[in-house]
């Protein structure tokens, strides 16, 4: 009998701490740098989703950030991701300061801190 209340202690306590864990940040950094890789301050860079589907258009994610002094630009998808998700998004860079532009792609891994470069040119 002690064993038996001893395993179902021990199996309770255990789905309990498993079922408490705390996410962690799922973190999109993107840099912007120009054509002499020099870092780019106030560039606007989109985030979006495409629909790769035949239904109607539907844009799941589209996101606006200015970069910093060092050229990045910072998005949380912490909302966007759920714990025990298969995979969070792959996403389109487009990013833009006066005439130049520059395009790229990013994968969001579910708790990590993603990182990108994109170059932007006339």
């Amino acid at each position: 009998m002690k064993k038996i209340l001893l395993f179902a202690v021990a199996a309770t306590t255990l789905v309990s701490l498993s079922a408490c864990r705390k996410k962690m940040d799922t973190i999109a950094h993107i840099y912007v740098k120009d054509e002499t890789n020099a870092s780019v301050s106030n560039a606007m860079v989109v985030l979006y989703g495409t629909n790769t589907q035949q239904t109607p258009q539907q844009v799941a994610v589209f996101d606006t950030a200015y970069t910093n002094t060092n050229g990045l630009a910072t998005f949380n998808y912490n909302k966007l991701y759920q714990l025990g998700q298969a995979g969070v998004a792959v996403l389109d860079i487009k990013a833009q300061k006066g005439n130049k532009t520059g395009q790229g792609i990013i994968k969001i891994e579910a708790e990590k801190v993603n990182e990108e470069t994109v170059f932007i040119q006339p």
